[in-house]
């Protein structure tokens, strides 16, 4: 039987400077996307890619458009053929859909756009963090969040043994500790500017919600298994459903290939990092797997 493949986009966290200025001459097609993006986002994000610092590609209104439109542009100048599945790590599930012709390149990237302005409009609204917890189940990482005073959850379970924690400051130090405590052998407090897939994200869902609401989505051309439940999916009103309401929810990365694995998918091909191929090795053993970064 012929192996199923399923295509991943990866997500925030994986931007670094000079993205994409290889691929910006390598066809027409490739350099008229980033060009495109100039033009719909009404700035110069193809100059603050090439050129631009970490600092100014750490702000998630940079940031997100900008991990989008390089992930695409590398997925677009591989021909890889047709995917039997597609996926993406939070901001990535935008891409996905893209990918998958649910939604088209200029309605995904300002659904990306509203998207990060959403997030960093609640960012700003409570001193709030991520943590990543190294080396721990992710029942006791849950659990200890659930014992802990004040906001914070298991945002993202990126794969076993490593999940990251999202929320109030206080919260997730004394989260961390608590993990410390249990066993973890490493706990990291991570350089971003918000609580993302927590709570205090619920202001975000009323903007985004709207940009949602004003873009047409079509039938994908395959299934998409998406963060909230790792379930695949191709009925549009459900995948609008649960892209809005991935931002308060957990990543479950882990269940996602788990998922994929159980319905034979065994090849991963990853466009835009090296990440997501790093998770898939820890989940599924037996995964043939290929990043194009």
């Amino acid at each position: 039987m012929e192996s199923k493949r399923a295509f991943l986009f990866p997500g925030q966290g994986s931007q670094l400077s000079g993205m994409g200025a290889s691929l910006y001459d390598q066809t027409p097609e490739i350099r008229y996307l980033f060009d495109q993006a100039d033009e719909i986002l009404g700035f110069g994000l193809k100059d603050l890619m090439f050129h631009g610092e970490e600092r100014d590609l750490k702000r998630t209104e940079i940031t997100q458009p900008a991990v989008f439109v390089y992930s695409y542009a590398t997925y677009m100048s591989k021909n890889e053929g047709l995917p039997d599945a597609v996926a993406g790590h939070s901001l990535g599930e935008l891409t996905a859909l893209v990918a998958a012709k649910a939604l088209d390149f200029e309605a995904g990237l300002k659904l990306v756009s509203a998207r990060a302005n959403a997030m960093q409009a609640a960012c700003e609204m409570t001193a709030s963090t991520m943590a990543a917890i190294l080396g721990l189940d992710d029942k006791v990482v849950h659990q200890i969040c659930q014992n802990t005073p004040g906001i914070v959850v298991a945002a993202n379970y990126n794969c076993p043994g490593q999940v990251v924690i999202s929320g109030e400051i206080v919260a997730v130090e004394l989260a961390m500790e608590a993990c410390k405590k249990e066993g973890a052998k490493r706990a990291i407090m991570l350089p971003v500017g918000g609580a993302f897939h927590s709570p205090l994200m619920s202001p975000a869902k009323d903007m985004f919600a709207e940009a949602i609401a004003h873009t047409v989505f079509h039938t994908p051309m395959c299934e998409v298994y998406q963060n909230v439940d790792a379930h695949p999916t191709t009925t549009p009103e459900t995948i609008k459903h649960k892209l809005l309401h991935q931002l308060t929810s957990s990543v479950l990365w882990t269940s996602t290939i788990e998922t994929m694995k159980e319905n034979g998918i065994s090849t991963y091909l990853e466009f835009g990092s090296k990440v997501l191929g790093g998770f898939v090795r820890k989940i599924d053993r037996e995964a043939a797997v290929t990043s194009f970064e």
